[in-house]
């Protein structure tokens, strides 16, 4: 059922319940975007057209009923074979759940609860609708604290159709009425009864009557006497106790009236006036209990001397006195007609006699013990069964069951009793949880089969993600387990999903002044590619030939996928235009024989203020400095020795268009300027000509 849609509108998501004449199913009202809650008849009962027909009929009566403690109808409807009813989804728990985990529960707690379904049950009852199988099974909690009664009119379906079927009782029988278990019509006060059972369960936290099996719980609650309340649990208040004895008398008319007068004591027992109140007692005798149906009698029991007396009188009568004396002679017989007649007697006595044993034998059937075999495999159940001397009825009912493992049998017929040989056994057999078959996720984006999975009622505690590099898009499933088409149980199984975080990233390394081969090498090492068409060239005069001048289209340090194509531009050399020239720096120490230190700085088309170098000297030493200039441009070389300006020098492209390519720079220790005269300085050109040069001042 789970993944279909009835009636087009009802999606079903998961299984929440079900008993033994239908399943519940939370499902999602596509039409008006709500959860509701969808009873779907099981399948054995879909041919029963009289159970059909009350089914739907006292559903759609329930569904007239709009209360806020009773669970509302939404829809009725059919699809092929299958009859659901639609009602409202409640959040929460139901009272057995709360019973068992809690009980015995606060007194302020239980009359509460007691109001609120005595509420419901008065709303019923002036609709003219009795429920017939109150039990906590059947109150809901909400999440909220409100209780919603559920399953109006529907057991009235149940028990009424089974009741003619098979002559047999089917419901709650620990929350049977007494009229109720003697098989005679219920009213509304055998509700009321079944409410004083759930007040009592709920105070005491145990069932009135118990018993080995449904037969003799049932004898209970015509015959037999209940432990009262406070006995089981003093803390009871008098006046709460009362209310239970008066629900729970065998005797309707010692009830209450109705579910509104149950609901006003309700209301007041628990006011500090009424809490010590005297035991409620009853004076009228109470021999419901000791009613006995007697088998009808048939046929004519008259005495034979009356039947006799009342046969009919011969009207020729008085004809009879006048036979004919020759009539009346006696005649002579053979002895032959006598021993014919005696023989067919015998013969027929015997025929008689052999019959009757015949069929005494027949009808005297030895009686057995039903073998248990709830908890058994079927191969098991048959054996012992079919050892007993009894027999499996066919077929046998197969089950989905979320809890029974499957092919183990989880109910049968006839328990705890004595049956005659060769009676037939009814078994019901596990099928296991109801399995779904996995659809194929791969290729498909994650958030795709989460969505899909969630809505047959999967968790994303039972999805199991294990991200990989891949060459896929991101958060697209590799593999996937179970694999396509394989079943799998809602309830518990679990979905392992790789999916692709795309491909394996690196960071990018840094290429720009690395020579090309370099470059090249660190594409490599980081599994990166770069294409022939990928390497522009182009002049620079800040990067030598061959140096990488930019990186495309990743920065330094950017995470790149392994694989990823850039692009580099590499250094031509400067411009075609652009012209070198060299100052040959010929420099000596401040004071002969001592160290100097001498930093040289230009400038020229690649930048300002760029550093050449800086060197420690003792002696007279040449250092080339070799700049770049561009057209309409100079380029310019600073000396400093020991932190302070010694003297600059200035070289423009006009210059080195008339063939100047290189020039000299002389600066003397300070001991030579101090002793001679100031000399001029000389620029030799390349072709040895002397150039006039300007007079150097010594700091």
């Amino acid at each position: 059922m789970i993944g279909q849609d009835l009636g087009g509108r009802y999606e079903i998501l998961t299984r929440i319940g079900g008993g033994g004449m239908a399943l519940v199913y939370k499902a999602h009202d596509v039409l008006l975007n709500r959860k509701v809650a969808v009873k779907v008849l099981r399948q054995q009962f879909v041919h029963d057209e009289e159970f059909i027909r009350r089914f739907r009929r006292e559903a759609q009566s329930a569904a007239a009923l709009s209360h806020p403690n009773v669970v509302s109808i939404y829809d009725v409807g059919q699809e092929e074979d299958t009859h659901y009813i639609v009602m409202e989804y409640i959040e929460g728990h139901n009272l057995n759940e709360i019973i068992k985990e809690s009980a015995p529960l606060q007194t302020d707690e239980s009359v509460r609860i007691a109001m609120q379904i005595a509420d419901a049950l008065d709303h019923a009852h002036q609709n003219h609708i009795i429920h017939r199988d109150i039990k906590p099974h059947n109150i809901l909690i909400g999440k909220n604290g409100r209780v919603k009664v559920t399953d109006f009119g529907i057991a009235r379906a149940v028990t009424s159709s089974t009741i003619t079927q098979t002559g047999s009782l089917i419901g709650s029988v620990h929350y049977f009425s007494p009229e109720h278990a003697k098989g005679i019509n219920t009213g509304e006060k055998s509700d009321l009864y079944s409410l004083g059972i759930v007040l009592y369960q709920m105070l005491t936290a145990q069932l009135p009557f118990l018993g080995e099996s449904p037969i003799s719980v049932a004898l209970k609650h015509l015959q037999e006497n209940f432990d009262e309340p406070r006995t089981v649990n003093p803390h009871i208040p008098q006046s709460v106790e009362n209310v239970i004895l008066k629900a729970m008398r065998k005797n309707p008319g010692e009830r209450y009236s109705s579910a509104h007068e149950m609901l006003l004591d309700l209301d007041t027992c628990l006011r500090p006036e009424r809490l010590k109140e005297p035991k409620v007692s009853f004076t009228s005798i109470n021999d419901f209990d000791e009613t006995r149906v007697m088998p009808a009698i048939r046929g004519d029991i008259r005495p034979a001397a009356q039947a006799e007396r009342e046969q009919p009188v011969n009207p020729n009568a008085s004809e009879d006195k006048h036979w004919d004396e020759k009539d009346m002679a006696p005649k002579s017989k053979g002895w032959k007609k006598p021993l014919t007649v005696v023989g067919v007697t015998l013969l027929l006595l015997g025929l008689i006699i052999w019959g009757f044993i015949w069929l005494l034998g027949v009808l005297d059937v030895a009686e057995v013990d039903v073998p248990y075999v709830v908890g058994k495999t079927e191969t098991e159940a048959r054996q012992l069964i079919e050892a007993a001397g009894l027999k499996i009825e066919e077929p046998v009912i197969h089950e989905h069951n979320q809890e029974i493992p499957k092919d183990q049998v989880f109910s049968q017929t006839k328990m705890n009793m004595r049956v005659k040989e060769g009676s037939f056994i009814q078994i019901s057999v596990s099928d296991g949880p109801e399995l779904e078959e996995l659809g194929n996720y791969i290729g498909k984006s994650l958030q795709t089969a989460i969505d899909e999975l969630g809505a047959l009622g999967i968790t994303e505690e039972q999805i199991i993600i294990e991200p990989v590099f891949s060459e896929e898009a991101v958060d697209t499933i590799i593999q996937q387990s179970p694999k396509p088409g394989e079943q799998y149980n809602p309830e518990s199984a679990e979905f392992n999903f790789m999916v692709s975080k795309g491909r394996e990233t690196v960071p990018m390394p840094n290429l720009i002044g690395k020579r090309l081969d370099e470059a090249k090498d660190l594409i490599k090492a980081n599994e990166l590619t770069l294409d022939e068409p990928d390497i522009l060239y182009e002049p620079s005069y800040l990067h030598q030939k061959d140096f990488v001048i930019s990186q495309d289209p990743y920065k330094p340090k950017d995470l790149v996928s392994k694989g990823a194509k850039i692009s580099i531009r590499v250094s031509s050399g400067p411009p075609a235009d652009a012209k070198e020239h060299q100052f040959n720096i010929n420099i000596s120490p401040a004071e002969a024989g001592k160290t100097s230190e001498i930093r040289i700085v230009y400038s020229d088309a690649r930048g300002e203020n760029i550093e050449w170098d800086k060197r420690q000297i003792t002696s007279t030493q040449t250092f080339p400095v070799t700049v770049i200039v561009a057209p309409d441009t100079e380029a310019r070389v600073t000396v400093y020795r020991d932190n302070q300006f010694i003297d600059t020098r200035t070289i423009t492209y006009d210059e080195l268009m008339k063939g100047t390519n290189s020039s000299t720079l002389t600066i003397p220790g300070e001991e030579v300027q101090a002793t001679e005269e100031p000399a001029q300085a000389e620029v030799t050109e390349s072709n040895d000509e002397p150039i006039e040069e300007e007079q150097q001042q010594q700091p």
